[in-house]
């Protein structure tokens, strides 16, 4: 969990806040499942699912960082305490 933070960090916090509670109009990854955050950025890299940026930024990433990234939005809270 510590590394995926690392790795969130340094490259998504920008936009979807800090851990993982985006204040703004991009949504908020923290309590997502491992599941549904590889399903996502799987989309986003083959182009099934359209988007402004995340289509390139998810093809910047191996599969082991994506895995990370993935355990440590699934281990936060999202604000509001449900998951």
């Amino acid at each position: 969990i510590a590394r995926g933070k690392t790795v969130y960090e340094a490259n998504c916090m920008v936009c979807h806040g800090t851990d993982g509670n985006s204040a703004g109009g991009i949504p908020g990854l923290a309590g997502m499942s491992k599941a549904k955050m590889l399903g996502l950025i799987n989309e986003f890299r083959s182009g099934a699912k359209p988007a402004t940026i995340m289509h390139q930024l998810s093809k910047g990433y191996t599969d082991s960082q994506l895995d990370l990234i993935a355990d440590y939005f699934a281990s936060r809270t999202p604000v509001g305490g449900a998951k």
